[in-house]
């Protein structure tokens, strides 16, 4: 049985957009916290000494009994958008692993984070996996809290990057039926609030809470009220057509919104996602606020030109990790280029640091846009994800297709690629002092996949080393071209 005193927090989704910034809250109370990560490597250089980091995957029970050992409360806030059509499945066979694991260690509950709709109006898969989540945890003896919210408003989310990049980069809108659907908004500050209390509230069984802020709006109401913030004018056109799959293109061309997620979105925004039972209110001694202030609370961070965490840092928003147990890979196949430089390593790193989202990648742009789109018609990430901060880096990062796998300050950066190929693709680069100055080399590596893989690697290599050779050139120059800085 769990310890009382202590009431160890176990936390899922710490990698994601309010995992994340839950963690940073119970870190700042001082709460005794252990993360399940897939990948520990990634979330361990970004948390606090005093929090566990343990290995572990939903997918695989056997890897969950340590992680819940000594729990008190378990946020369990995974799901997965990101994955393809068997999504459903895969979210209820993580369901029963982890209630399973809970009621196995005593744990005394479970906070979960579902999603408001009704569930006899023909909910969205998406939406509708999200309830049956809820139901297979109550299945287990451990008692469930579930707050159900409808759209998240904050610098980084999902919805308030969509919103903001259409409004930013279209002034004249052509909008379909779901952009006149009612939902119930919730600043992320007031979700947060929600969830640690969650932990504490006087409940002894299974209970659901559905919660939201003041105002129930629209997207068009969204998109409006951001535009009046912004003092932008905007026209928006409703159009009966544009079905959930052209919807989810045309997001994917002009917001950082990928097809495959566009589209679950897309088909969850049909229905409306409204607070219809106020047991919340009773229940929680918080008082929500209205859209006005959600947007004003994003945009005041937004202006910052980086959030806390953002909905594509998650590794889920890439999509399932490409299960490599049996694989054959052909022989590993390396382009590796060096440059030298006069400039001391710090500062011929410096440019390296600031690789892709604004500033780019030092050459051609436009052909990693290409590359970019078509990995989006593949339903794949693209280029539109960006870069969390645009001159600061830390392991786990999204820096456009690519994460962080491996960062040195001034030294080393390691990308590891989440786009559609066939094989394994990572890119390097290191900066040595060789005495005069530095030696900066650039590594590009591919594992190919059978004969197909062995084909994309040659077929496009005049490309790839046109634009690495370039690439590395246009960083080094990056550098030495850099105003000396002021002491």
């Amino acid at each position: 049985m769990a310890e009382t005193g202590e009431q160890r927090i176990l936390l899922t989704g710490a990698t994601g957009y309010v995992g994340g910034r839950l963690l940073q809250l119970l870190e700042q109370e001082g709460r005794p916290v252990r993360c399940l990560a897939r990948r520990p490597e990634f979330l361990r250089p970004n948390v606090a000494p005093s929090t566990e980091v343990t290995a572990g995957d939903v997918m695989d029970p056997d890897s969950l009994a340590d992680a819940f050992r000594g729990i008190h409360t378990a946020y369990y806030m995974i799901h997965s958008m990101g994955s393809r059509k068997d999504f459903e499945e895969l979210d209820r066979r993580a369901a029963h692993h982890f209630g399973a694991a809970a009621a196995a260690a005593g744990v005394r509950r479970i906070v979960y984070l579902g999603g408001l709709g009704e569930s006899d109006s023909g909910l969205s898969a998406h939406l509708r996996s999200r309830h049956e989540v809820g139901n297979i945890l109550r299945q287990y003896e451990t008692p469930v809290v579930e707050l159900r919210a409808s759209i998240v408003i904050g610098s980084g989310s999902l919805s308030f990057e969509m919103i903001r990049a259409l409004v930013e980069r279209l002034p004249v809108m052509i909008t379909p039926r779901w952009v006149a659907v009612k939902a119930q908004p919730i600043a992320i500050n007031d979700l947060l609030a929600y969830l640690r209390a969650a932990r504490d509230i006087d409940v002894d069984d299974h209970r659901t809470f559905e919660i939201g802020g003041t105002d129930q709006v629209s997207y068009g109401d969204l998109m409006r009220e951001y535009a009046r913030q912004r003092g932008l004018k905007r026209l928006m056109i409703p159009v009966p057509v544009l079905t959930p799959r052209l919807s989810s293109l045309w997001l994917g061309l002009v917001t950082p919104v990928f097809a495959r997620i566009g589209r679950k979105l897309v088909d969850s925004l049909r229905h409306e996602t409204v607070v219809r039972d106020a047991a919340a209110r009773d229940a929680f001694p918080i008082r929500p606020g209205g859209v006005a202030r959600a947007i004003a609370d994003a945009l005041a961070n937004e202006d910052q030109e980086f959030a806390t965490t953002r909905w594509s840092d998650a590794l889920s928003a890439a999509g399932p990790m490409p299960n490599w147990g049996g694989v054959r890979f052909g022989s590993r196949l390396i382009d590796h280029r060096t440059r030298e430089t006069g400039l001391p390593p710090a500062k011929a790193f410096a440019p390296i640091r600031r690789i892709g989202g604004r500033t780019g990648w030092y050459y051609a742009n436009w052909l990693w846009k290409v590359r970019g789109f078509i990995d989006l018609l593949l339903g794949g990430v693209g280029v539109r994800r960006g870069r969390r901060h645009p001159d600061e880096i830390r392991v786990g990062d999204t820096i456009d297709w690519w994460r962080v796998e491996a960062f040195t300050p001034d030294r080393r950066l390691r990308l590891a690629a989440e786009m559609k190929v066939p094989g394994r693709a990572w890119l390097e680069f290191t900066v040595e002092d060789n005495g005069a100055g530095s030696t900066v080399r650039q590594t590009a590596i591919f594992d190919p996949v059978g004969l197909w893989g062995i084909v994309y690697w040659y077929g496009i290599y005049p490309v790839h080393g046109l634009v690495f050779r370039n690439m590395l050139r246009g960083i080094v120059r990056a550098a030495e071209a850099a105003p000396e800085e002021t002491p």
